[in-house]
């Protein structure tokens, strides 16, 4: 179905406010625990817009060579918080974007391997993963639902109206409507969130007044790249993490769409990833994957046109130029954009649900393999200190809800498969003999 371009255009906003407090919120911690000053925060806000919207139409693209051809979105990835900042205060920052640009090159040149792993991502495996994926980002819409964390206002009555509110909004038009209209239910819920939230006083403009209009990319801002050992394999890891995370959204999105993936579709993707990584690292921003965030916002339009990832990667870039224009997005309070963000991520929930009813649950372990890669996932996100004793190094791997629940169900399913294979092959031995 042909869309209009107001559509389009609407449907690509939707897509950038999803990710976009994802999208900023990294590069304020990170800049902040490593002491960075006021106008190289800003750099890094704006180049990470830029770099954001350079990915995402890489990987939509989807071309002979990389791009996945998908309606994703990329994001900076929230696996790489902990060790860019231990990188930094041990190594320095350059020594961050060298070990950034060496794993970049890293996922590149072993793409076609990684996309030989497609047999270990069966219906059990894809839909654990995307089960994991909506149940870890749950929390944070309600967080942001009360007013975020660590807020002086948080869980008030005022920010529950709001949140609920828009929530609600979102539903009513959703029932009522179909079409265009539907389609940006969740656009139309933010505007009216926003205009609500304005007559309770809690709008603010001051960032957008301080903001200044124009930001030029230069490549190497923070100083030439160095290259240690361990911060490379350390960013290695982080971007191995990033492509299990990717891969479970692929099948996601390959499912809504229709589309079915093959080992060089993943390989592609894979190398998309990789590129967007490697220009993280050049231009001083940070390791890119694709964002689960949009998955839902995907189910819930119906629209799969990639020409509307290709606006959203543009607007991103213009952005990225214009800091004062960006910060205009950072006027929705934190309340509405809970409310908007907990339908979407539910969406995403329901939908790793779904991708299991193709499973076949008549066997034992792939019941068992559920119930460990969901409760992993959902256990570090409710008990994120559980493994904080563990080496920095392992921490990678089992601080994220999402990369430790993943693993599980990869893992679990490789030693299920193997089990079976072994078996059937004493059953053949015994019958020849």
């Amino acid at each position: 179905m042909k869309q209009h371009p107001f559509q389009i255009f609407s449907l690509g906003i939707q897509h950038m406010l999803a990710m976009y407090a994802g999208a900023i919120v990294v590069p304020l911690i990170v800049g902040g625990a490593l002491g960075l000053s006021q106008t190289e925060l800003t750099y890094l806000v704006s180049i990470d817009l830029l770099m954001c919207g350079i990915a995402t139409i890489l990987q939509a693209l989807g071309n002979r060579f990389f791009g996945i051809g998908l309606p994703v979105v990329l994001g900076c990835t929230f696996t790489a918080v902990g060790p860019m900042i231990a990188i930094g205060k041990q190594y320095g920052v350059s020594a961050v974007y060298g070990a950034i640009i060496v794993a970049g090159l890293f996922i590149v040149v072993l793409a076609g391997f990684f996309g030989k792993l497609m047999r270990l991502f069966p219906p059990v495996v894809t839909g654990s993963v995307v089960t994991i994926i909506g149940i870890t980002l749950v929390p944070v819409a309600i967080n942001d639902m009360a007013g975020g964390t660590g807020s002086k206002d948080f869980g008030s009555l005022e920010n529950l109206a709001l949140s609920f509110g828009v929530l609600i909004f979102i539903i009513v038009v959703y029932r009522l409507f179909t079409g265009f209209i539907r389609a940006i239910a969740i656009l139309l819920g933010l505007i009216f969130g926003t205009i609500a939230a304005s007559f309770m006083g809690k709008v603010n403009f001051q960032a957008v007044a301080q903001a200044d209009w124009v930001h030029l990319p230069k490549a190497f801002y923070f100083g030439t790249p160095t290259f240690e050992l361990t911060p490379i394999l350390t960013m290695i890891l982080v971007a191995c993490v990033g492509i299990v995370e990717a891969t479970g959204v692929y099948f996601a999105l390959s499912d809504i769409c229709g589309k079915r993936l093959e080992e060089k579709d993943l390989a592609k993707g894979y190398r998309a990833e990789g590129i967007a990584i490697i220009l993280g690292g050049l231009f001083n921003s940070f390791p890119y994957t694709t964002y689960s965030q949009n998955v839902g916002l995907v189910q819930l339009s119906g629209v799969r046109n990639r020409v509307v990832i290709y606006t959203c990667g543009g607007m991103l870039v213009v952005l990225g130029f214009i800091p004062k224009i960006a910060a205009l997005t950072t006027v929705i309070p934190t309340p509405v954009l809970g409310g908007a963000t907990l339908a979407m991520f539910g969406m995403v929930m329901a939908y790793g649900i779904k991708m299991l009813s193709k499973a076949d649950f008549s066997k034992q372990e792939n019941l068992l393999i559920v119930a460990c890669s969901v409760g992993m996932g959902l256990g570090i996100t409710v008990v994120p200190t559980l493994f904080s004793q563990l080496p920095e190094g392992i921490r990678i791997l089992t601080d994220n809800g999402i990369v430790l629940g993943s693993l599980t169900a990869v893992l679990l399913n490789a030693l299920f498969a193997r089990a079976v294979k072994q078996s059937k092959g004493e059953k053949a031995a015994n019958l020849a003999s």
